[in-house]
């Protein structure tokens, strides 16, 4: 029939945001890594657990010897603490980009602080450094939960802290 249409080429995009509700669908797939270079490995430990939980937990790793740390509540906050880190001539030393929404259990929560302060403490500064702590609105987030993770993962490194 030389009315039928064969397409001899296709390209698709897939969405990773989307995984944890379509993964047996799609199946395993490898995600290029993000700013073209190979994950840390704490960043593809926080994605696993992204993967695996209906919350929302992001790492990425912008300057391993930065000064400037985050750990922030909510896509949106996240974005501008971010970009008010930069506006006051500070993102040369933003470390990190991340960000733990969607009601993450007191568990996860521990895990993404004890991940991130572990980064955060693996080299010193000679004038210190900055752990910037905070978000948005909780909208179903239970805060006593979060915050009892991320006690515990202060506790955890108290030592390395002081």
């Amino acid at each position: 029939d030389n009315n039928t249409v064969v397409p001899l080429d296709m390209a698709a995009k897939l969405d990773e945001t989307a995984i944890f509700l379509i993964a047996q669908k799609w199946g395993e797939i490898d995600y290029p890594p993000p700013f073209g270079r190979d994950a840390y490995p704490e960043e593809a430990l926080i994605r696993d657990m992204d993967g695996r939980t209906g919350a929302s937990l992001k790492l990425t790793i912008l300057n391993e010897r930065g000064r400037v740390w985050t750990m922030v509540a909510g896509g949106g906050a996240s974005v501008v603490y971010a970009d008010t880190v930069a506006d006051y001539g500070w993102g040369h030393e933003l470390a990190n980009y991340g960000e733990y929404s969607g009601a993450p259990s007191t568990e996860e929560t521990f895990v993404y602080a004890k991940t991130l302060l572990s980064l955060m403490l693996r080299s010193k500064h000679p004038e210190g450094k900055f752990l910037i702590i905070g978000g948005g609105i909780a909208n179903f987030t239970d805060v006593a939960a979060t915050f009892t993770g991320l006690i515990q993962a202060f506790q955890h490194y108290a030592e390395e802290i002081k």
